[in-house]
């Protein structure tokens, strides 16, 4: 009688284990989900920040024309336009299309120089982030240097 009462419960403490071990399993799966998230925003500043030091070289080497003339002062996503030295418009133009190669279609860059002290700005909308709208996918990069 005491064998019979006990029928079965191997079987249903098998059962439980395998619903506690499915729910850590779905967790961790989750959890490398927002690993992988973060890991790619993460890859996106990076290369954002490459193509601030990229732009910040070539001012640089054109130090009179970036700091005094304000040759490569441009407002995010406006065009480039005339009125530029050659080297600065080249240096914008293969700047603005490496922003676009590595960020995406909406990457755009933007730079203010008062004197030798300028600020470059990177935007572009993060692709892995699942936000609800576009605001919330927004990224900004902002950056302060002394030519």
């Amino acid at each position: 009688m005491h064998a019979r009462a006990q029928a079965g419960v191997g079987l249903i403490e098998v059962l439980i284990a395998l619903v506690i071990l499915s729910l850590g399993m779905l967790g961790m799966a989750g959890l490398q989900m927002w690993s992988l998230k973060s890991n790619q925003g993460s890859m996106e500043r990076g290369m954002a920040v490459m193509q601030t030091h990229t732009i910040v070289d070539s001012m640089r080497a054109a130090r009179s024309s970036a700091a005094d003339e304000n040759q490569f002062d441009i407002e995010p996503g406006a065009a480039i336009g005339t009125g530029r030295t050659a080297y600065a418009t080249a240096a914008l133009t293969s700047w603005r299309q490496s922003l676009l190669e590595n960020l995406g279609e909406d990457a755009t860059g933007g730079i203010n120089c008062d004197g030798a002290l300028c600020e470059i700005t990177i935007e572009w909308r993060d692709r892995q982030a699942g936000a609800a709208n576009d605001e919330e996918q927004l990224q900004r990069l902002t950056t302060v240097v002394m030519l």
